[in-house]
């Protein structure tokens, strides 16, 4: 990997975050990140206390529910204080080992945002599809190990990333972006980003990938629905779905 001949690697203490540099209003900008920040905050916190503190929410749904809350509260966490740093303390600098922890979670959470997702429609399928043997299907060890290994895959999958933009040379502290990510960071290195992409990539279409599997137990949730002849026990089972719905579409489209 060559290195331009204009710039020469340094040793990086501190990045400066100019990606709101050219906004007008950011104060106002940084009253609404602050805000929404806020209100994930306390509804997901509200969700983990809640299920955490009645033993009969202790099932597969509400645990999926639960570790989805959780995600929500580490993705949102590494990006949102960042910005409102900017915005609102006007704290524009932040140190190199700070800046690729807050990558590690915020690219963590997005992997580990797309497993729970799928984990709850795999939820919702096996409910809806075999309701008499979901208890034996999905027990709380098997979900517990479920949840388990998604964070697992997610830590593996952005170690290796972590290592690669740790690795790398430097030339200049300057991110032209909004909070610390893969991306910024390896355009900030003294290397051909385009080589660097590659990983990352192929990591995001294998992440992706969950929404056609969550397609298709859409697919197999509609196709046992369909079969059912009581008119209202079909719009019961859609309705189970109704939340989960929101979800899926409020992370996937914007990606």
């Amino acid at each position: 990997m060559s290195l331009p001949n204009e710039t020469s690697p340094v040793h990086m203490s501190e990045f400066i975050i100019t990606g709101f540099n050219h906004l007008p209003n950011r104060r106002f900008l940084g009253c609404l990140i602050l805000t929404a920040y806020l209100f994930v905050l306390f509804g997901s916190s509200l969700n983990v206390s809640i299920i955490a503190s009645n033993r009969r929410l202790h099932t597969p749904m509400y645990m999926f529910i639960c570790n989805l809350a959780v995600v929500d509260i580490m993705f949102t966490t590494s990006a949102s204080t960042t910005m409102i740093a900017v915005l609102l303390a006007n704290a524009k600098t932040i140190s190199y080992y700070s800046c690729i922890s807050k990558m590690f979670v915020y690219h963590f959470g997005d992997i580990s945002e797309c497993f729970a997702i799928l984990l709850m429609a795999v939820d919702r399928m096996v409910a809806i599809s075999n309701p008499l043997r979901y208890h034996s299907i999905l027990t709380n060890t098997r979900t517990l190990g479920l949840i388990t290994a998604s964070w697992l895959l997610g830590c593996i999958a952005m170690g290796f990333l972590t290592r690669i933009a740790d690795g790398l040379p430097y030339c200049q502290p300057v991110l032209p972006y909004v909070f610390c990510s893969y991306a910024c960071l390896i355009r900030a290195a003294c290397v051909n980003p385009e080589e660097y992409f590659f990983a990352s990539t192929i990591l995001s279409l294998l992440v992706m990938g969950s929404f056609p599997c969550i397609l298709l137990t859409y697919v197999k949730i509609v196709y046992t629905v369909l079969k059912l002849s009581n008119v209202a026990s079909r719009k019961q089972m859609f309705a189970t779905c109704v939340s989960h719905n929101i979800v899926v579409a409020s992370y996937y489209t914007p990606k």
